[in-house]
């Protein structure tokens, strides 16, 4: 988890890059072909990865007895996928050129969801150090073959290229990998075994088909219906919403575990939902706010784009992380649903919050284009965390806290009056960063989000064991 933190801002660093050295036409069109395949791709193994690291861990024995099935079974889903995206793309009136690159693509992460599959052998079996490698080495090898195309110059079809490349690399160390540590396995394609597995299996693939819409149909439709730079103006905003989401998904599975175990005690979940509240939402509040005020510095590596397209990058970047701030105020009651075996409520939210989206998108794209999508998200995000709320009032027997978000909310407004008064007086954005975060600690005395007696009580349990 923290060496994926740590490739993640370089991984960033790189695309915008990539962005600016295509270009919007040539990074708009692959953004769209990438949406599309990972839509399909996010659902191509039925589920399988996630039941079989469940079940390893539940069983060792499960692995010995199904893997020879699962492999060949992955392999034919693979060919049936790859199908699926070709035709997909020819519906979608992809043709020649452009149709071979999704294949391509797709190929790509389709070997990518196989090599996760692969990742599950290890995790199941406690190996995590090698797993936690085998995480970034496709990012890392893909980021050094980019670095040395740039003196060549950087093409669509060299990128893709090298993308294939690495994913290929990737798939060949980590087979070569678990065949080394768990043998060589002889496929055996059971149909018992196989109907089991994929009967089993298929919620898992609900779910991740309900996510891979709801995160990537923005921008496949936005190159449909509108234009391929408008598809790039769109990704190159929501490249920095995924970067800095990467907090939350972080840090949320934690207090997952946590709501887990408290599952029949609803006093003990209310003072973790207390205390998570504000350990989410603290640290995203100044994201957010330097973000309204200073997005545009975010884009200093697009040489290349005109001011136009700058300022049209900036503002889907300010609409879209106002939806960063509704996350960060309200994610975690998702975690505490989910923990607590609401997710069928969840999964019903998440899929009204794809057909407003699609529907809005529908009317929308064709007149207003990325900032549509922008606000369209940032609404689908209102709709799911309402929906978050009630259910937690009405199905948890948990207490929001409402004193609390009125709390957050209250040092956030304040926070944004001292960025606006820094701008006027100062104008430099790192002064102005610096300054507000400095103010942004006072301001959360202040506001009692954070109390003097809570850090001291913090302090002395920090102190206790060295006493002892």
């Amino acid at each position: 988890m923290l060496l994926n933190l740590l490739v993640k801002p370089g991984w960033v660093v790189v695309e915008n890059l990539v962005q600016d050295r295509l270009g919007h036409v040539a990074f708009g069109t692959f953004t769209a072909l990438s949406a599309w395949t990972l839509i399909l791709a996010s659902v191509s193994d039925l589920g399988t990865t996630q039941l079989m690291t469940k079940r390893v861990a539940a069983s060792p024995d499960f692995l010995q007895e199904y893997f020879p099935t699962l492999l060949p079974l992955k392999g034919w889903l693979m060919v049936v996928f790859l199908a699926a995206m070709v035709g997909t793309g020819a519906v979608l009136g992809y043709q020649g050129h452009v149709l071979l690159l999704l294949a391509l693509i797709g190929a790509g992460l389709l070997l990518t969801q196989y090599t996760l599959f692969l990742r599950g052998a290890l995790q199941a079996h406690q190996r995590f150090n090698t797993d936690a490698v085998l995480s970034i080495l496709e990012k890392a090898l893909l980021l050094l073959f980019v670095l040395g195309l740039l003196p060549f110059g950087l093409t669509l079809d060299r990128y893709v290229g090298a993308r294939s490349v690495a994913v290929l690399f990737t798939f060949v160390v980590l087979y070569g990998l678990v065949s080394r540590l768990y043998g060589r396995v002889r496929y055996r394609l059971r149909r018992d075994h196989a109907r089991t597995l994929l009967r089993d299996s298929m919620p898992f693939a609900l779910i991740a088909l309900l996510y891979g819409l709801n995160e990537r149909v923005d921008m496949g439709m936005l190159e449909r219906l509108v234009s391929a730079q408008e598809a790039s103006y769109y990704a190159g905003a929501y490249r920095w919403v995924d970067a800095v989401m990467m907090y939350l998904w972080t840090v949320l599975p934690l207090f997952f575990a946590k709501f887990a175990l408290a599952t029949h005690r609803p006093e003990e979940q209310q003072e973790l939902l207390w205390f998570g509240q504000r350990v989410v939402t603290v640290p995203l509040l100044f994201v957010c706010a330097f973000v309204l005020f200073r997005g545009e510095v975010l884009f200093w590596q697009f040489t290349h784009s005109s001011p136009e397209e700058l300022g049209r990058m900036t503002l889907c970047l300010k609409i879209l992380f106002v939806n960063v701030l509704v996350h960060a105020f309200l994610a975690i009651y998702s975690t505490l649903l989910t923990s607590t075996s609401q997710e069928r409520p969840v999964s019903w939210l998440v899929a009204g919050s794809i057909a407003l989206n699609v529907g809005l998108n529908v009317f929308l794209l064709p007149r207003y284009g990325a900032v549509a999508a922008s606000v369209n998200t940032l609404l689908c995000a209102l709709f799911v965390s309402v929906g978050y709320l009630w259910l937690v009032n009405n199905r948890t027997g948990v207490a929001i806290p409402w004193r609390v978000l009125a709390q957050l909310a209250l040092a956030f407004g304040l926070l944004c009056g001292v960025f606006l008064g820094l701008r006027l007086l100062v104008n430099q954005w790192l002064v102005e960063a610096v300054l507000a975060g400095v103010a942004f600690v006072g301001i959360l005395f202040l506001t009692k989000v954070v109390r003097v007696a809570e850090l001291k009580q913090l302090l002395k349990r920090g102190e206790a064991p060295a006493g002892s």
